[in-house]
Order: C-alpha cells, then structure tokens, then sequence
C-alpha cells in the first residue's frame, strides 16, 4: 500500500473533487497494472473512476501463429534463444517449453547481446533469436543485429515478433464499445518515443492521454492529470514524468530504429492483424531475417479455447470474468499468455486481486 503522506493525500483529495462522472481510464502498460495492484491504489480511487488494464504485456499479445512459427525453427534444428517469460507462452502446438522439454534446444537469455554469444559458442549451429516486445526493448534488437553484422555471424538471425505502441492504442481509441475516456501512457516506451507519437490520441481522438512513471505517486498524479483535463472540457497530450521522458525522445535509439526496422502489419493474440504495428528489419539488414532466411509464413493463429485473452487486453473484460480464471487457467498450468508473463493481467489478477477491486 501507497504510505498516505501529506502529499499523496492531497493528490487522492483532488481525485475525489474532479471525479463528477463515470470514467475509465486504461492503463496501457502491464508494469502500471501490477504496482496498481501492489500500490492499493483502488482502494484510494473515487467509486466513478474505473481502471482498466490495456495491451501492454508484450507475451500477452504474441499471437499464436507466431509461436507457431518459433516452434517450426525449433523443430528444424535451430537454436531458438528467447527471454524467460516466452517459453510458457502456448499455441495448439505446444510451447517453448514443452519443446525443450522433448530435447530441442531453446536457449533463455537476458539481454539480446546475449545471443551473439550464444551464436559465437555455437558456430556450426543456426542461432535464432525470437525477439519480442515495444519500442523499449526493439533498440536492443536492433543492436543485436548491428553488431552481428561488424562480428560477421552468419548463423544468427531474428525473428522479430516486436510490436509498436501508438497503432494498436488507435485501434483502441476508436473502439466505441470499450467506452475509454482517457489513457495512461507507458513511461519507458516513451522515454524511447518521446510525445509526438501520442499526440493524436487527444488531438484525433479527443482522449486525455498523461506520460507517467511505476511508482504510485506518479501513477496518482497521471490519474489526476486526467481528471483535471476532463472537469475543465480539454483534451491534451500531458507528461508527469519528466525527469525520464523528454518530448524528443532518445534520438539515438530512435535513429537506430529507423535504421535497422521497418514498419509491417502484425497479428495481435485476441485483436487481430494491425497495419504497420509491427518491426520486420529492414532490406539492408535482411540477411539476419530469419522469416527470409528459413522462408517462414506467419500466418494470425486460432484462438485457444475457451481462453479470453483477447477480451482481457482490449479491456472488455477483467480476469475473473474469464471462466477459467482461477480454474483451468493459473500460473501454473496457463491456458493463455495473459496468465504467464509477470505483467499479464490475468497473472496480476492472480496474485492481488482479493475480489474487492
């Protein structure tokens, strides 16, 4: 719980007096979702303000079909090297982890330069890395890449299932069913991006969109940024995290970007297929492709049955709405991915919620 000092009361008084209406407001990222959570900040929020989790697991969203597709490398006889939390992911096929556990060789790392390593130690071997997440981790794929290129490993390649932020919160924001009157902006993605790539959100979408931080304070203070802007009829592009996000951005990771990806469509698990959501690399760096190189097809995969993943990160439902929340589905034994990331929703839900929020 967030200690109520002076001046969290002052910012949980001010919630209170701007609250004059019904309002939901997502919160994109999965990091914002546990440290709500973890913070009780529910429990400090006006009966009128409605928290609702968004698309912000990159596990979460990695669709079946592109599972599909590491699974086929993996049978193939790569080296598929991946960060921790992707190996439990399931498709109708299996997982990651039930593959390693038949003897195939899928490799976790911590970081993307890890995999130059691994491909160096493993010169007769094709080393590939399964590449997920936002603009916060594509730079260091990015990098990966760029430095393959300078140490001449030709048996690496990426299969870059990263995702881009603003395209999928379009589709969000036009969305009339989700009802969202505002949202709260990932601060790590923007530290990477910068404001301008938001701007549309108020400025096409007439939605409040605040850049915040982790922490509770910060979360508080986005949260009554939104509320300000509704109790006076505005709309704006608005950041409380300014120590760690300039409007620019990170100029050189955002050049990196442009140099090594390109923009692509992207199947999203539970959402669909959204145009120039994705990074696929670009034509000079395609000797790393491992979709080019292993002439792969990744087709948008079925839903899983009975699971609701998709529901749960476009905010339609909470978890324990999921009939196999708790059920068929825990972090155990996950029936979905949602409930296999440290960040996913339904994992969240797992740990914290008491059936009072």
């Amino acid at each position: 719980m967030i200690p109520l000092r002076s001046d969290i009361s002052l910012i949980v008084d001010g919630l209170h007096r701007l609250n004059t209406r019904p309002l939901s407001v997502m919160e994109v990222c999965g990091t914002h979702t546990v440290s709500i959570f973890r913070s009780g900040i529910r429990s400090l929020l006006p009966p009128d303000l409605r928290l609702v989790s968004g698309p912000g697991c990159p596990v979460c969203v990695t669709d079946q079909g592109e599972i599909d597709a590491a699974l086929s490398l993996v049978e193939r006889g790569a080296i598929v090297a991946t960060y921790g939390d992707m190996l439990k992911v399931p498709c109708d096929r299996g997982s990651l982890a039930s593959k390693r556990s038949e003897g195939y060789d899928v490799a976790i790392v911590t970081s993307a330069m890890d995999v130059a390593a691994l491909a160096e130690k493993h010169p007769d071997r094709e080393v590939v890395f399964l590449a997920v997440g936002f603009e916060t981790t594509s730079p260091a794929t990015a990098a990966l890449v760029k430095e393959a290129e300078q140490r001449g490993l030709s048996n690496l390649s990426v299969l870059s299932l990263h995702k881009r932020t603003p395209p999928v919160l379009a589709v969000l924001a036009g969305d009339p069913g989700l009802k969202i009157s505002g949202f709260l902006l990932p601060g790590h993605v923007c530290v990477i991006l910068g404001h301008e790539p938001f701007s549309f959100l108020p400025r096409d979408c007439g939605l409040p969109s605040v850049i915040a931080g982790f922490e509770g304070e910060q979360i508080l203070l986005g949260l009554a940024e939104i509320l300000r802007q509704y109790s006076r009829g505005e709309s704006s592009l608005a950041s409380v995290y300014g120590r760690a996000v300039r409007p620019e951005g990170n100029e050189k990771a955002r050049t990196l970007l442009d140099e090594v990806f390109v923009s692509r469509s992207a199947p999203w698990r539970g959402i669909g297929v959204i145009p120039d959501s994705g990074y696929a690399l670009a034509e000079r760096y395609g000797v790393f492709d491992a979709e080019r190189r292993f002439s792969l097809t990744i087709e948008p995969g079925k839903s899983l049955p009975g699971c609701r993943c998709g529901d749960v990160l476009t905010g339609k439902i909470t978890p324990p709405d999921c009939p196999l929340f708790r059920m068929a589905c825990t972090p155990l034994s996950p029936v979905g991915p949602c409930m296999v990331s440290s960040e996913g929703t339904c994992g969240a839900y797992f740990r914290f919620y008491k059936g009072d929020s």
